[in-house]
């Protein structure tokens, strides 16, 4: 193993013969294929040094696509935590249901207020405890003979 690697340097590495092309340089005297006018036509705003920012060759710019007022969102906005009745089927019958155990179950998931909808069906009797009840909802807990309240 007395045989010596030559080592690899900078300056022996070239390009792979054929792989590097000559730069078009257009505008170059009217000799050549692309003088004169250089490729762009006949005046007009595209034969010009510079199109302004956001021109997108005649079509309607982004920035005029978009609304121009933003609209409106309510600070004041009430946001519940949704829970339907079919969930509910994890507690005890004769259990209470509060925001607190539905978190720890992890049925909810944000804090705020909690609402109760009425998908699917309910067969134990719960109290459940929330601050706002579908019509529906509070139905079908009274029918599975269980409670409503409401938290304020």
């Amino acid at each position: 193993m007395s045989e010596e690697r030559e080592q690899l340097k900078l300056h022996h590495l070239a390009p792979a013969p054929g792989s590097k092309k000559k730069k078009i340089r257009v505008g170059r005297g009217e000799g050549g294929r692309r003088g004169k006018t250089a490729g762009r036509g006949t005046k007009g705003l595209k034969a010009r040094s510079k199109l302004r920012p956001g021109f997108e060759g005649g079509q309607t710019p982004l920035a005029m696509r978009l609304p121009k007022l933003k609209g409106f969102t309510n600070p004041n906005k009430e946001t519940f935590a949704i829970v339907n009745l079919e969930s509910l089927a994890l507690f005890d019958a004769g259990s209470e249901v509060t925001p607190e155990s539905l978190r720890e179950r992890g049925l909810i998931r944000h804090k705020g207020q909690v609402k109760v909808l009425a998908e699917g069906d309910l067969d134990k009797a719960l109290t459940v405890k929330a601050h706002a009840f579908s019509a529906s909802a509070k139905e079908k807990i009274e029918k599975a003979g269980g409670q409503v309240e409401v938290i304020s």
